[in-house]
């Protein structure tokens, strides 16, 4: 089956440790997302984020650094291909090739500069999330106290992206940002990590309200293996993932459902899903209560259909 990843925090690690080689041969003891595990796991389609950590200036040249990596580090691998526009996805799969799309997590270090967002735009970027779980000239994130939207910039944000053809993230918004967006937006938005706040009530997940409305506007919503937003308390395993999938298909979401599992951005992990290479045994598991065409979808095919869709031709 094709799987999909919407989000594994591969270049912040690689930030936070200067010098760690991607492909190595010893990757796997810093890495969750290995080439290797790419494969082992069917990973057909992966999105890399540029999310810089604390110990990073917020400008934006950390974020030309970042990229770089993705280009240096990334994509020079063997069997790796960057997604710039719908059709290199079909030519990746056609090839055998791991299809990579290269993502934003926080517009901090872009300073409100559209002229960066511009260039990063040239250098493969094709998704975003305008914050992280704190404030920013743009919006507010799920944990900001204050729980305010987008700001003026950040509307005037959201318009260049739908401009150039990068899709908006939901996932880290504040419940007034998610739905400052859900009003202005002209394309399709999706969440690329996370969870249903009717199962496990924790700000980063999605309200039932939201997630209907991530389904009216034709989006996809990432579910996540962060166990924390799973089930409290810890530890998840692979059926406290499910149970997620099940109340997203009881709110006729079921064509909407991938997956984004957060490695190499947990320092926990849902039991059984460890590393990428686990993807199988969650297959199994979904197949054990869904039909073959459904796990199908949720694994990757929904994922690579709404990609296909609206990147850029």
């Amino acid at each position: 089956m094709r799987v999909a990843d919407l989000h594994a925090d591969v270049i912040c690690k690689m930030l936070e440790h200067p010098g760690s080689k991607w492909g190595s041969a010893d990757s796997a003891e810093r890495f969750d997302v290995t080439p290797d595990r790419l494969q082992q796991g069917g990973i057909e389609l992966q999105v890399f984020p540029i999310f810089l950590p604390d110990t990073i200036p917020g400008d934006p040249e950390s974020l030309f650094r970042a990229a770089e990596l993705f280009w240096s580090e990334i994509l020079t691998v063997k069997g790796m291909k960057l997604i710039r526009r719908a059709g290199d996805i079909e030519l990746a799969l056609q090839e055998g090739k791991i299809a990579a799309l290269l993502s934003l997590e926080g517009v901090e270090g872009l300073r409100g500069n559209m002229w960066a967002l511009r260039l990063l735009y040239r250098l493969g970027l094709r998704l975003l999330g305008p914050t992280w779980n704190h404030a920013n000239w743009a919006c507010d994130g799920a944990l900001e106290p204050r729980g305010a939207g987008f700001t003026k910039a950040g509307r005037q944000l959201v318009t260049e992206c739908e401009s150039l053809g990068i899709l908006i993230d939901v996932s880290h918004l504040s419940d007034r940002g998610f739905w400052d967006l859900a009003e202005c937006a002209g394309r399709p938005f999706f969440a690329s990590h996370s969870n249903a706040r009717s199962i496990k009530d924790h700000p980063r997940n999605l309200t039932d309200a939201q997630i209907q409305a991530i389904i009216s506007a034709q989006g996809i919503i990432g579910l996540t293996f962060v166990p924390w937003f799973v089930i409290a308390p810890e530890p998840a395993t692979i059926d406290d993932v499910l149970r997620h999938v099940e109340h997203v298909c009881a709110l006729g979401g079921a064509e909407h459902i991938a997956f984004g599992s957060d490695f190499d951005g947990i320092s926990r992990h849902v039991q059984g899903l460890e590393h990428p290479g686990k993807y199988p045994d969650l297959a199994e598991a979904l197949l054990r209560r869904y039909p073959e065409q459904l796990v199908k979808g949720f694994l990757g095919e929904t994922a690579i259909r709404f990609l296909t869709k609206n990147l850029p031709n």
